[in-house]
């Protein structure tokens, strides 16, 4: 049986696994029978249900071409579903959430590289009718949340890669949205970068108590960020499991994926995502349940 060094285990002992999903945690995404079919008469989402609590990380994974960004489409409005409710803060989906925020793979897409990069943070606060002061000190707040304090008067184009996905973070965090989705958001990035950017957005998760919606394709990623790890079925998608991440609040690249329950749950998200069926107990049995 693998051991956990001295490191690891004084990690665990310092800060408990995750508990943000709660029978107390309010319900922020409730998803009830979602279905959606193109029309060419592909079946990309069949009666999908899920649910996502006040302040949880949600990571979702499946294999490729299953449904993952279709659903997020739907839940961020861009897509009108064809079947089933989404609810967010109670409220029913039915075009693009005033209290949500997406963060895209294609960072280079989602930034325009004629405004300044403080300007670009500040643009969707005008949404929430802020001054312009306003919206410059809650730019540059949320800069220096992602570690860019100095950037504010470059323009994307003058950063890197992984400079520009945290801006886009940054865009996100300014807006103070009630649910951010991540649409395979560090997918386009170097390696080193994208453990850096994971790191970024456990520190805001964290610190901001904001509820995160990631999908990803990268089945070390899903574990090592999420509380929960969701696994569709191949398409049309269906919630084939539902896994509770015991690791502790606080993770580090090089302890945690080396603590035997990372190594178990990555293990166990691989062969479900492989098509591997569900091993009794494993996950619960209601959506969004622990």
């Amino acid at each position: 049986m693998a051991r956990r060094s001295p490191q690891a285990r004084e990690l665990t002992h310092r800060y408990p696994p995750h508990d943000a999903n709660t029978e107390k945690a309010a319900v922020v995404l409730q998803i009830t029978g979602l279905t959606h079919s193109y029309s060419d008469g592909h079946v990309a989402i069949d009666s999908l249900d899920l649910t996502v609590r006040d302040g949880e990380l949600l990571s979702i994974v499946g294999p490729s071409g299953c449904g993952k960004s279709t659903l997020l489409r739907c839940v961020a409005g861009l897509i009108r579903p064809t079947g089933g409710t989404i609810t967010l803060d109670g409220a029913p989906v039915s075009g693009v959430p005033d209290d949500l925020a997406v963060v895209f793979q294609d960072y280079s897409r989602s930034l325009f590289p004629w405004l300044t990069v403080r300007d670009n943070v500040a643009l969707p606060l005008r949404r929430r009718g802020k001054s312009r002061s306003a919206r410059r000190a809650a730019a540059q707040e949320a800069l220096e949340s992602v570690g860019l304090p100095d950037a504010g008067r470059k323009y994307p184009w003058q950063l890197s890669g992984g400079m520009q996905q945290r801006v886009s973070i940054a865009r996100a965090l300014a807006y103070r949205p009630s649910l951010l989705l991540m649409d395979e958001p560090f997918g386009s990035v170097d390696a080193q970068t994208r453990e850096d950017l994971e790191d970024l957005v456990l520190q805001v998760h964290r610190t901001q108590k904001m509820t995160i919606l990631l999908v990803t394709h990268d089945i070390d990623e899903s574990v090592y960020v999420g509380d929960r790890v969701v696994v569709l079925n191949r398409s049309p998608a269906r919630v084939h499991a539902d896994l509770p991440v015991g690791l502790p609040a606080v993770r580090d690249q090089i302890e945690t994926r080396g603590m035997p329950e990372f190594v178990r749950m990555r293990a166990e998200v691989g062969r479900l995502v492989r098509g591997g069926a569900k091993v009794p107990g494993a996950a619960p049995a209601a959506p969004g349940r622990r």
